[in-house]
């Protein structure tokens, strides 16, 4: 015999309705064409709870109690990279077998889920040790001297691009129809290596490096491109000039020109992109750039110009003036890698930041 329906809220509301105003059981069942057993236990279950919903049923005991599921999460939170299957081998060893379904739904409910490890730079202790001094000598600092400060750093730009992903909606059996794939070749199509530099007040310039960049050719760029990217972007004469700890940059021709031009030079801990702002400009940059779709090198550096100057001034601003909340970050990881090291994590809509300029 199959499983009986089960009766509507309405149906017992009006089997309660018609007991409150006197009906017997039999009359009730009669006239509503319900059993009358059923007629008394809609009617007993209300008298107990006050309500004719269907509470929560208890369901099939639990495989795992509450103290396995306790030691399941901590197993999964001391070792992150711990698969499911080994989980379950691990369970079983213990005396308790159960299935990946039912390791997944138990770590589902505690908030744990599986994600894609992010890549992130190497940090030592004495990396650690630098990015929290520089967070704690620079956190009193106001707006005012993010703003005199001249960010910069070089990046790499593709051609194709290779990191790039692209979602299809497609049948099964339909993942190498030349519509649900997405073409690629080797090493990007080619790349260009851009040197670019920006403030509170906007972008500055943006070069292109020919070749494996030497010490020379660094000392040449900065030569050429930074005081004028400082004047144009109108930041005084009590700016400071921010770079990273590579090798290049901390050579002694390029210290001595540093020196030479009066250019103070803002400590800078190694290992840290995500306390260059730069860092999401270049992800908006070459989002921007891939959008148009750009067939040969020329074209690449072409449209890189563009898009570069075609970031709003106003979104740089936006950018420099919540630096505080990075070095917070720092502070709050113990000087690990915080959330702005992730280079596809906006900090703003990529919209915002740029200029459109309209059609003709």
């Amino acid at each position: 015999m199959g499983k009986s329906k089960e009766l509507s809220v309405d149906l017992k509301k009006r089997i309660i309705d018609l007991n409150k105003s006197g009906k017997s059981l039999g009359a009730i069942s009669k006239q509503l064409q319900v059993p009358r057993a059923t007629v008394q236990t809609i009617i007993r279950k209300y008298k107990v709870h006050g309500t004719v919903v269907s509470l929560p049923r208890s369901g099939r005991k639990r495989k795992l109690s509450h103290a396995a599921e306790r030691r399941l999460v901590r197993m999964v939170k001391s070792q992150p990279r711990i698969t499911k299957k080994q989980v379950c081998k691990d369970l079983e060893a213990d005396g308790t077998q159960v299935s990946v379904s039912t390791v997944m739904r138990v770590l589902h409910r505690h908030g744990l889920r599986g994600c894609r490890a992010r890549k992130k730079p190497l940090l030592q202790k004495r990396h650690l040790k630098t990015r929290l001094k520089f967070a704690a000598d620079h956190m009193d600092k106001d707006k005012t001297f993010w703003r005199k400060v001249l960010w910069s750093d070089e990046t790499k730009i593709e051609l194709f691009g290779h990191n790039t992903q692209q979602y299809v909606w497609r049948r099964k059996g339909e993942a190498f129809n030349p519509k649900n794939t997405m073409p690629t070749v080797k090493h990007g199509g080619g790349s260009i290596m851009l040197w670019g530099c920006f403030a509170a007040s906007g972008t500055g310039s943006l070069q292109k490096v020919n070749g494996i960049m030497k010490k020379e050719d660094y000392l040449q760029i900065l030569q050429e491109n930074l005081k004028p990217s400082a004047r144009r972007l109108g930041l005084g004469r009590s700016w400071v000039f921010q770079q990273d700890n590579d090798p290049k940059h901390t050579s002694k021709v390029v210290k001595e020109w540093l020196n030479q031009a009066r250019i103070k030079v803002l400590e800078w801990p190694s290992q840290s992109p995500d306390l260059n702002p730069i860092e999401n400009m270049w992800t908006v940059l070459k989002k921007q750039v891939h959008a148009r779709k750009p067939s040969h090198l020329a074209e690449l550096h072409q449209f890189c110009q563009e898009e570069w100057s075609n970031i709003r001034p106003e979104a740089c601003q936006e950018l420099v003036d919540g630096y505080q909340k990075r070095l917070v970050a720092v502070k709050m990881a113990k000087g690990h890698v915080t959330k702005y090291y992730c280079c596809c994590m906006y900090i703003f809509d990529p919209a915002d930041l740029v200029t459109f300029s309209a059609d003709p």
